[in-house]
């Protein structure tokens, strides 16, 4: 388990990177690392683990070798969790041992306490798709505290972003070309609120005039 190969993983802004060791039928782990770190904190731990097992050690993206999102653009948790959902996919695993790293310490900005909870991620994924994880393993967790009320509501939202997200990553198609009658028709289709008049308008903005239409 001290020999590993290198993945990426397409997403829209660039790739997700990660390292794999051991047998790609073994079964499947995937290991989400901590604040600022990388795929790179799982190396002397692997090797001390089963070795029937396929662990998959992701770059967090603006991690490691991984791309940065697009400059002015935020990283919060349910973006990274959206990662893991991504890489569940592209992996094609339906089911699959979760193992969480967060550096679980406290240190100070301004001399307020600030917590910064990476592994944070797992058990948000874990929550969110119950039916993926078959094991989720944490090393130094706060965990994830909701109250009773907010739980359904807070699951069904969640997971219905992730869901549409990569819904339609995963169906994008290249834009269609259109004469300027056909598109007028179409945008007015999609809002019928719109006059002719206010359509036309909106479309000398919205479109770009190519050779095909």
């Amino acid at each position: 388990l001290g020999m590993f190969s290198e993945l990426k993983f397409p997403v829209p802004w660039g790739h997700v990177a990660a390292k794999a060791w051991g047998p790609s039928e073994g079964h499947p782990v995937l290991c989400l690392h901590g604040w600022l770190d990388n795929a790179n904190s799982f190396d002397k731990l692997i090797p001390l683990l089963p070795r029937d097992c396929y662990y998959v050690a992701m770059d967090f993206s603006g991690h490691g070798l991984s791309s940065h999102r697009p400059a002015g653009s935020p990283y919060h948790f349910l973006d990274y969790v959206s990662d893991v959902r991504r890489v569940a996919a592209a992996l094609q695993w339906r089911r699959f041992t979760l193992m969480g790293h967060s550096m679980g310490k406290k240190t100070s900005l301004n001399a307020q306490p600030l917590f910064l909870i990476y592994c944070f991620i797992s058990p948000q994924f874990s929550f969110l798709y119950p039916e993926m994880v078959d094991k989720l393993i944490l090393l130094e967790n706060l965990g994830i505290l909701l109250a009773s009320e907010d739980t359904e509501e807070w699951l069904k939202s969640k997971r219905m972003v992730i869901d549409r997200l990569l819904s339609l990553e995963a169906n994008q198609q290249t834009p269609k070309a259109r004469s300027p009658e056909a598109a007028l028709q179409r945008l007015l289709e999609a809002n019928r609120h719109l006059t002719a008049e206010g359509g036309a308008i909106l479309l000398q903005r919205g479109a770009t005039e190519t050779p095909a239409g």
